[in-house]
């Protein structure tokens, strides 16, 4: 049901001052592509680090506040999302990391552009065992001397 979106670091890192620290223009395309159509959930702060609602998405933002415009939803419970979709809804979580770190043990898939290379930042993806999940990698690109992979984790059945 659930599926996370991310950029990483090889430290895992996301994010400096409420923007992303890799600003990759394939992994911008891929992320449109991959979650076009779809609903994305995210945290208040990463919503405002955006122009606006993403375009052909059902945009889903989890705070207490309510203070977002129209054209998002807000839920005010961890509980409320997952009560409101069914086990086959494709749904993306687009981040911050507490919306990450919240959604991780739900999530079946998780795509990770995993960048080869370190930044400065004060916003990290939460680690996870890899030895739970299998690993694919379906693309890679290079951007300003930097090396890149589009992977796909995938949760194991667990016997």
């Amino acid at each position: 049901m659930f599926k996370i979106i991310a950029c990483v670091g090889k430290n895992l890192e996301l994010g400096r001052k409420n923007d992303l620290v890799f600003h990759i223009p394939e992994d911008m395309r891929y992320f449109r592509t991959v979650t076009k159509g779809k609903p994305v959930i995210m945290g208040g702060n990463t919503f405002r680090s955006l122009p606006g609602a993403l375009k052909g998405r059902r945009n889903i933002v989890l705070s207490r506040s309510d203070d977002f415009p129209a054209e998002v939803e807000v839920f005010h419970s961890f509980e409320d999302i997952l009560a409101e979709f069914s086990p086959d809804d494709e749904v993306f979580v687009i981040g911050g990391a507490s919306i990450y770190q919240m959604f991780l043990p739900y999530a079946d898939e998780l795509y990770l552009t995993e960048v080869d290379a370190d930044a400065e930042a004060d916003v990290f993806f939460p680690e996870f065992d890899k030895s739970k999940y299998t690993r694919k990698v379906v693309g890679n690109g290079s951007h300003d001397d930097m090396n890149f992979e589009f992977v796909v984790y995938t949760k194991k059945e667990e016997l």
